[in-house]
């Protein structure tokens, strides 16, 4: 007698990361990738990308707007470890350095249809008060502008 293989069920996930709200930051892109468990596999499309760098909109939101597509599909034998999207959002610091901004995941809708979502960020704090002094001496030197040079010598 043959056994029967187990049935496979495919999800697939299509969509935009349309926009974020980071009033104190400008010049931010985002990154997104899946979490899944050991029984999900990605059968088409990409399971992680970075978009553009946005400014913030001009209007009173001063939204930073994306409209970034995915598209993915995923195939499983069970819904253990239904896939989450995990956004990660970065910016420049004052050296020109990209550091996160927030991050932040939210499952993929259970059932079919559209769906729009809201994800909490998280903003990464200091840990220290050393690193929260030190943050804050370089948020005020870069708000700081340098003289011209005078003619002395």
């Amino acid at each position: 007698m043959a056994t029967a293989s187990p049935s496979v069920f495919l999800l697939m996930v299509n969509g935009q990361v349309e926009s974020a709200q980071f009033p104190e930051y400008d010049d931010l892109y985002c990154k997104y990738c899946f979490v899944y468990g050991q029984d999900w596999a990605p059968t088409a499309g990409l399971e992680e990308g970075i978009s553009q760098i946005t400014s913030k909109s001009q209007d009173v939101r001063q939204a930073l707007v994306w409209n970034f597509p995915i598209d993915v599909t995923f195939k499983s034998t069970n819904p253990y470890g239904w896939p989450q999207i995990v956004l990660s959002v970065y910016g420049p610091d004052v050296f020109g350095n990209d550091v996160v901004r927030g991050y932040g995941a939210v499952h993929v809708p259970f059932s079919p249809g559209r769906h729009k979502r809201t994800i909490p960020m998280f903003v990464p704090e200091s840990t220290s008060k050393l690193q929260k002094f030190t943050s804050l001496c370089l948020v005020a030197s870069s708000d700081l502008q340098a003289a011209p040079p005078t003619g002395d010598k």
